[in-house]
């Protein structure tokens, strides 16, 4: 019997190891995202703790140098958290592109599938065919034989 051979399997094999590379690439993306966004709200917390020690201090005896320290804190981890959210949405843009490179991977590679499944329906054609012709030719060379023998 003959076995069926895709004319393109060393395509479909890169296509599919394409799809592989972006599936890792984007999963990469996400962690990093990931990251980001932890990083961002360690600073909110650590916003939110200066910002309850400058209450206190506020509501103690006024020592202006603890309170100008603690208000230049605030500012800092103000300024950083913006940076931050401004990072995160720069990894939120990488993502989508992983995303989108994974998409089109997956596209190539299940377009090379269908013409795969598409050959394989047709070399299951053609065999069934071959074999129809051997069962005639059989048949026909039966037939034949059998009006000889008759003749004789």
């Amino acid at each position: 019997m003959a076995k069926f051979v895709f004319k393109l399997q060393n395509i479909l094999s890169i296509k599919e190891k394409l799809e592989d590379q972006a599936k890792a690439e984007y999963g990469m993306e996400i962690i990093k995202l990931r990251e980001e966004e932890d990083c961002l709200k360690l600073l909110i917390h650590k916003k939110e703790s200066y910002q309850q020690e400058l209450k206190e201090a506020l509501a103690q005896i006024l020592v202006l140098f603890e309170i100008k320290k603690l208000e230049h804190g605030v500012e800092i981890v103000k300024d950083r958290i913006e940076m931050q959210k401004i990072i995160i949405k720069k990894q939120q843009k990488k993502v989508d592109q992983a995303r989108e490179k994974l998409d089109e991977a997956m596209k190539e590679r299940k377009t090379f599938e269908k013409l795969k499944e598409k050959a394989f329906e047709e070399f299951k054609l053609e065999i069934e065919a071959q074999e129809k012709k051997e069962v005639d030719e059989l048949t026909s060379f039966r037939f034949g034989s059998a009006r000889e023998s008759e003749e004789i």
